[in-house]
């Protein structure tokens, strides 16, 4: 993973320890935290009933220091002393690199999982939609559901979504992981990978504290550090960038029955014509997940832009947004950094060491999306993997991860990606009023149709169609604006479709 460091307007992003989870966030003010704000300073008013009104740019004095938080747990320790040549070995404990090894340890193969924080619970505030957790048997691993969503476009409209969503137990569906591969016999080994060697039939890894370990097959799962996994081409994506909070409010304007999926309107810069001006040009939106009538989940979002927005920039909306909607914070019990490249180029195809989750370039570009599609790809992963390393260990070395990369990334996918990628670039160039009716007609499609492109369900031909149905639902000024920057892109995809095949 890396952290997004604000260093005199640029985005300079740093190398953060693997095993990290896909999105890209720090939580809390720790010492250690590697994102600067600059120079602390005063930034909070307190109203007379000790709730605390932020007066410019951030809330940064209510945030509290990190707590990190370790799972209970006794982890089966790797003995480098027997000099055994694992199956599989796991870079990486985030929950995509978990589900894959609690799978193939399943199938009866030795699986080694190599992360420098095993037992530390995810910092990331995943959201989803609850029919992805439910065709995966994972609906314990809420902890809160709405039974629908909404989205605002601007002051006059009003979109209701028919989806129920839900927030993710970080600490249960990192428990429910673990329990299934201690009761598997996965072993763990607590360091960093710094180099790997590969031989013809097997690959050593070795580890910051000088301890090698062997394993058939390798996979990184280390988020979008891309420790391991190799690209070849000019790495340039989007960026989506978030700031947001769980804080304790007095109270605040939403129904305890709906998350804000998406919050357009801009009347709360209407006094501040710079934040005003931004904002039209690349704008952000508020995403909120309400737990109670005084404690809510908020986070200020932009979706996609190149280069990504400041997140001092994403505070200051983010504080101005609060203020008018007379959301009045009385703590925060933690806050979050996100930074998540979209798009740009897949790895090299195939290649020795396998991959999953951000380092396999499986966000999607067009909405920042990843845990359900991981979680999804996992047993894809895992069924190649046995399949392979079973009993007839009928592959090895190079040829067995290209199987594995095959099945992961077969054509159908990958032209799916590059169609999403397609929107991405759409997207980057949309301001705030395009932005707005483009997704006036998004939401106002057939279900099955922004369902399906929101959770990797549709592939090319319905694609198309979908495509064709948006262009339809649109207005003639979205219809104008998306030919005329969707136009590009467009040959740009087609040529890139021609040239990908099997």
């Amino acid at each position: 993973m890396d952290t997004l460091l604000k260093t005199h307007n640029k985005l300079v992003f740093l190398p953060q320890p693997q095993g990290a989870p896909e999105k890209l966030s720090s939580l809390s003010s720790s010492k250690s935290q590697e994102l600067k704000f600059g120079p602390r300073k005063t930034f909070l008013r307190r109203g007379r009933n000790g709730s605390v009104r932020a007066s410019s740019s951030t809330l940064l004095e209510l945030v509290p220091e990190t707590k990190k938080e370790n799972l209970v747990f006794e982890l089966p320790v790797y003995d480098p002393s027997k000099g055994l040549v694992v199956d599989l070995a796991v870079v990486g404990g985030g929950p995509a690199g978990l589900a894959v090894a609690q799978q193939v340890s399943e199938a009866g193969l030795s699986v080694c999982t190599i992360d420098p924080f095993p037992k530390l619970i995810w910092p990331n505030n995943y959201g989803v939609w609850v029919d992805e957790f439910e065709a995966m048997d994972l609906l314990d691993c809420l902890d809160t559901t709405w039974s629908g969503a909404v989205v605002y476009i601007d002051d006059k409209t009003k979109k209701d979504l028919d989806r129920p969503y839900g927030r993710v137990n970080r600490k249960q569906l990192k428990s429910k992981m673990l329990q299934k591969c201690v009761s598997n016999g996965v072993n763990f080994h607590q360091a960093k990978v710094v180099k790997v060697i590969h031989e013809e039939s097997k690959s050593l890894l070795i580890c910051s504290d000088g301890v090698t370990i062997e394993a058939t097959l390798v996979l990184d799962a280390t988020g979008f550090s891309r420790c391991l996994v190799q690209y070849d081409k000019p790495y340039n994506p989007g960026y989506q960038v978030a700031y947001g909070i769980l804080a304790e409010v007095e109270e605040h304007p939403f129904d305890l029955d709906k998350m804000v999926f998406m919050d357009w309107r801009d009347s709360h810069l209407i006094n501040n014509t710079e934040l005003k001006t931004r904002n039209s040009r690349i704008p952000t939106f508020l995403y909120a997940m309400p737990f109670s009538s005084n404690r809510i989940f908020l986070e200020e979002t932009s979706l996609v832009a190149r280069p990504g927005v400041p997140m001092k920039d994403i505070q200051e909306r983010m504080v101005a947004r609060l203020r008018h909607l007379g959301i009045n914070v009385k703590s925060i019990e933690e806050d979050e950094h996100c930074v998540i490249p979209m798009g740009g180029p897949l790895p090299v195809l195939p290649q020795r060491v396998v991959g999953i989750g951000g380092t396999a370039g499986m966000v999607h570009p067009s909405t920042g999306y990843m845990v359900a599609r991981t979680l999804a790809a996992a047993p894809i992963v895992a069924n190649a993997i046995v399949r392979y390393l079973g009993a007839e260990r009928s592959l090895s070395g190079n040829d067995l991860s290209a199987e594995v990369w095959k099945d992961l990334w077969p054509i159908q996918r990958r032209r799916q990606r590059e169609f999403f990628c397609f929107g991405m670039d759409i997207l980057l160039k949309l301001d705030l009023q395009a932005t707005r009716r483009f997704f006036d007609a998004f939401f106002d499609l057939q279900p099955r149709y922004w369902h399906g492109f929101l959770s990797s369900r549709l592939f090319l031909p319905e694609l198309i169609v979908f495509g064709l149905a948006l262009f339809s639902h649109a207005s003639n000024t979205s219809r104008i604006e998306i030919m005329a920057n969707g136009t590009l892109p467009l040959v740009n995809m087609i040529n890139n479709l021609i040239q990908d095949r099997d």
